[in-house]
């Protein structure tokens, strides 16, 4: 449940985000905003891996899809521990 509306809300907290962003001129609002459309690609692996083990008895698809996240994150933090910016120069405020 949590997953589903989570696939529905970031998206649109993301980008309102960015119009706040770009209303203030926050680079900080807006690598935020990136993390909320992170958050969102999450929740959708989540509910997929969910969905196919519960409509089709998959018991691997949830497990799989921890596995597919495991780049995304990797990426993630590896790219926060050297500093790079979420927005790479994309013409963050």
């Amino acid at each position: 449940m949590i997953a589903a509306a989570a696939v529905v809300v970031m998206p649109i907290l993301s980008k309102t985000k960015r119009r706040v962003a770009a209303g203030i001129g926050s680079a900080a609002m807006h690598a935020d905003s990136k993390q909320a459309d992170f958050c969102a690609y999450l929740s959708a692996i989540v509910l997929g891996g969910l969905l196919l083990n519960a409509l089709f008895g998959w018991w691997w698809a949830d497990p799989v899809a921890g596995l597919v996240m495991v780049p995304i994150i990797g990426k993630e933090g590896i790219d926060g521990i050297r500093g790079k910016a979420s927005c790479d120069q994309c013409g963050c405020p």
